[in-house]
C-alpha cells in the first residue's frame, strides 16, 4: 500500500472533465455536509480519465477513474477563479489507487472507465458492478498550441474532519469540443442524484489527450490548506457526524422514494475551456478562454 502522505504525479492521461446544472438541485445540496456551501446554481462536476501505462505515474500504475462532486462557494482554488469542490464519488479500477485515495479521505470504490474515439466522436463510459453507470458522448477535435494550467481545490472528510488539498494541473485541450449527451443509467445508484437537467446545461469543460496533475502531500498538507481556507472566510468546520470519513458521504435514495426514469440529456454545446478544466467553474463569462487557431497537432 502506498503511503497516503506521499505526493504522486500523473502525466499525459486522457481526460474528459466538465460540469453541468443538475436536474434535482435540492438533492445535490443535501449531499454537501454542514460547514460547506454549494454554489447557488448547485453546479456538479465530473472527471473521467484513463492512465494507459504505469510509466505515466510516479507509482500509481495504469488505472482509470471517474470522480464526481459538487462545486462550492467560499473554498476557491488559489487562482480565485475556480470554485473548490466536495467529492461525492470516486470510482477507480485500481486496488492500489483505491486504497491510496481512501486513506486520503476520498469516497473511493471500484469502477472502470473506458474511452473510445472514432473520428470526432468520443464515448466515455463508467461502469460499476459490471453494469454501465454513466455514459458521455462528446464531439472532439485536435490539440493546437494552447496550454491550460492552474489549480483545483478539493475537500474530503477523514476521521470526522474536513480536509482540503490543492492539485496543480497542466492540460492540452482539443478544439472543437462539444458535449453531445450525458446519461446516468442506474437510478438506484447514489450518483443518480447528480444527473444533469434536461435540457442539458454545460457550465464548462474540456477533453485533453494529455492532461497532467499532481497529488500533493497528505494529511499535513490538508490541514495547512484548511487553515488557509479559514483565513479566506471559508466556512470549513469539523464534520458534524463524528466517526470515519464514510459517515460524511451521501447515502442512497430514501426508502419509499420511487425510482426516477433514466436520465439522458442531449445536444448541448459546452463553452470553450474556461482557463482549463475547472477554472471556469466559478468564472465569469468574460473570463472564459478559447483555444487558439494555431496549427493543430494530432490527437
Amino acid at each position: 500500500m502506498l503511503d497516503p502522505a506521499e505526493p504522486q504525479i500523473v502525466v499525459n492521461c486522457r481526460t474528459l472533465y466538465f460540469s453541468w446544472l443538475p436536474a434535482d438541485p435540492d438533492a445535490v445540496a443535501s449531499m454537501v455536509p454542514a460547514g460547506l456551501r454549494p454554489r447557488a446554481d448547485r453546479q456538479v462536476f465530473m472527471n473521467q480519465y484513463v492512465v494507459d501505462d504505469a510509466a505515466q505515474t510516479s507509482g500509481l500504475g495504469a488505472y482509470s477513474v471517474t470522480y464526481l462532486g459538487i462545486s462550492l462557494t467560499g473554498a476557491d482554488a488559489p487562482d480565485s477563479t475556480t470554485s473548490g469542490g466536495w467529492w461525492t464519488h470516486y470510482l477507480t479500477s485500481s486496488p492500489l489507487v483505491r486504497a491510496y485515495a481512501a486513506a486520503r479521505g476520498l469516497p473511493a470504490a471500484l469502477g472502470h472507465t473506458r474511452m473510445d474515439i472514432r473520428g470526432e466522436c468520443l464515448t466515455a463510459e463508467t461502469e460499476t458492478d459490471g453494469s454501465p453507470l454513466i455514459r458521455a458522448r462528446v464531439r472532439v477535435g485536435e490539440t493546437g498550441h494552447a496550454i491550460r494550467s492552474g489549480h483545483h481545490r478539493y475537500v474530503t472528510a477523514r476521521d470526522g474532519e474536513l480536509m482540503s488539498n490543492v492539485y496543480p494541473y497542466v492540460a492540452e485541450p482539443v478544439t472543437p469540443f462539444e458535449i453531445e449527451s450525458v446519461e446516468f443509467l442506474e437510478p438506484s445508484h447514489p450518483a443518480y442524484a447528480l444527473r444533469p437537467a434536461n435540457p442539458l446545461t454545460i457550465a464548462w469543460g474540456l477533453y485533453s489527450p494529455r492532461f497532467s496533475f499532481a497529488c500533493p502531500g497528505g494529511r499535513a498538507a490538508g490541514r495547512l490548506r484548511r487553515a488557509a481556507l479559514r483565513s479566506d472566510r471559508s466556512p470549513l468546520t469539523r464534520c458534524p457526524r463524528a466517526g470515519p470519513a464514510a459517515a460524511c458521504r451521501p447515502g442512497r435514495r430514501p426508502a419509499g422514494t420511487p425510482a426516477a426514469p433514466r436520465a439522458g440529456c442531449t445536444r448541448a454545446a459546452a463553452p470553450a475551456c474556461a482557463g482549463a478544466a475547472g477554472r471556469a467553474a466559478g468564472a465569469r463569462p468574460d473570463q472564459r478562454r478559447t483555444t487558439s487557431a494555431a496549427p493543430r497537432r494530432r490527437r
